[in-house]
């Protein structure tokens, strides 16, 4: 028993036993999703947050992703539904690129339409629609998450239901 006590208090020579774990730089996540959880998400994110203000809309990701909402015209409110082809951007941004656009039964300019929802949609700050280049942008970088967390969209692969993004903690929440 002596022996056991003596050799249980003596002093280990190799500190090395707890494993060393940087504390500088950031976790990394990669997060992998399909279309309905991110339609779900996103939706959700839009209503918590207030977005859809008095004129609702709605985003479905299909093979492409899809903008549903509402645009007055002549004092009546008419259906619309855009879709668009996401580009992942080497700095993790999307770029949509607009593909078809349907008000109803009219046809409209899709530069007048995109202009139309710029004024009249409440859109995150971090998305900006260009009505001249036919385009959304919608900068995941500067997306505002809890705990200054960033957003990088790595693969947006809508067709084969491919997605995902890099999530990076900063390392001063460690």
């Amino acid at each position: 028993i002596l022996f056991v006590t003596i050799l249980v208090n003596l002093p280990t020579k190799d500190k090395d036993l707890i494993p060393k774990v940087s504390h500088e730089e950031d976790i990394q996540f990669q997060i992998h999703t399909n279309r309905e959880d991110l339609t779900r998400l996103i939706n959700q994110y839009l209503d918590k947050e207030g977005l859809t203000g008095s004129i609702h809309y709605e985003v479905y990701l299909t093979d492409e992703v899809e903008l549903y909402g509402t645009m007055p015209f002549f004092n009546r409110e008419v259906e619309m539904k855009l879709t668009f082809e996401p580009i992942a951007q080497k700095n993790g941004d999307l770029i949509l690129k607009q593909k078809s656009i349907a008000v109803g039964k009219m046809n409209l300019p899709v530069s007048y339409v995109m202009s139309l929802i710029n004024e009249r949609y409440n859109m995150p700050d971090w998305v900006s629609i260009s009505p001249n280049d036919e385009s959304i942008y919608v900068s995941l970088q500067d997306m505002e998450l809890k705990s200054d967390i960033r957003v990088k969209a790595n693969e947006f692969d809508l067709k084969n239901d491919d997605i995902s993004f890099l999530l990076t903690i900063p390392s001063s929440l460690q």
